[in-house]
């Protein structure tokens, strides 16, 4: 797989469960071996000096802290790993977030866990950070509220975010690049307005989409009164009269991609990633 997301950018990771999108994270933050190729985080090659983890905020699905440990102490066990921690910014994020630091770890609900990570990762003066399914299981308000911490991390032109979901609205507003994953391998990446205009998806009678020549069906769906399937803009004019094309929504330009049917991509050799 080959990607890259330019510096004061956010770039949406999109792949169905079990695509190789934590796998991929993990790589690109040194958690996991690679057998070819290269990574490149922040101008270094991964693995990278130990001072590249203050440059990097992780936020995952779930709280990765002691349970027992109140917010408090939360600041006084990481503090000292990282040499930028900013006491005073941690206990006003904490403050904006309505998060209190008497409460603990295991008592926080799943949108107040998820601020606390962000907390965190904001409070050592990250300049990228990395989400790997944050908004799962999250309520409508509190994804909202991660779009505007998002959007206000972004003010900074040094900032960028990789943001790994298969809950594609969350990018709507805030992605800025987008980059397809498939059984472990990317399908495309890009900017979003070019990966939008990139695909149809395309709507016919039962026997409409059968028997095409230079056309590739991307995830076919049949039904008794129908099918429907995503194909590439150039070659959706190949297709017949009766056949309705329409531009595509992230959710289906990813469902499709993500169905069992889809070819996974050909093999190629070249760098891994890379994060500006």
């Amino acid at each position: 797989m080959s990607f890259e997301l330019p510096t004061g950018y956010v770039m949406g990771l999109i792949g169905a469960n079990g695509a190789g999108k934590t796998t991929t994270i993990r790589c690109l933050l040194g958690m996991r071996g690679i057998d070819t190729g290269e990574i490149e985080l922040l101008g270094h090659r991964v693995p990278g000096p130990v001072a590249l983890r203050q440059e990097v905020g992780v936020v995952l699905d779930h709280a990765y802290l002691v349970g027992d440990w109140r917010l408090a102490e939360v600041e006084r066990t990481l503090r000292p790993f990282y040499s930028r921690w900013d006491g005073a910014r941690y206990r006003q994020l904490l403050q904006d977030f309505g998060l209190d630091l008497r409460a603990k770890v295991k008592d926080l609900s799943r949108g107040m866990a998820m601020k606390l990570m962000i907390a965190v990762a904001l409070s050592h003066r990250a300049r990228l950070l990395v989400f790997d399914e944050p908004t799962s299981g999250l309520d409508p308000v509190a994804r909202d509220e991660l779009v505007g911490i998002i959007g206000d991390f972004l003010l900074d032109e040094g900032h960028s975010v990789l943001f790994s979901t298969h809950i594609t609205s969350d990018l709507d507003r805030v992605g800025d690049y987008v980059t397809l994953i498939h059984d472990g391998r990317i399908v495309r990446s890009g900017p979003k307005d070019e990966i939008l205009a990139a695909y149809r998806v395309v709507r016919g009678g039962p026997e409409e989409l059968s028997g095409l020549v230079g056309v590739e069906l991307i995830g076919l769906r049949r039904t008794p009164t129908g099918a429907e399937a995503l194909v590439r803009t150039e070659e959706a004019g190949l297709l017949g009269g009766g056949v309705l094309a329409e531009a595509p929504t992230l959710e289906e330009i990813a469902v499709h991609i993500g169905s069992p049917s889809m070819k996974p991509p050909a093999k190629r050799n070249g760098r891994h990633g890379v994060v500006a």
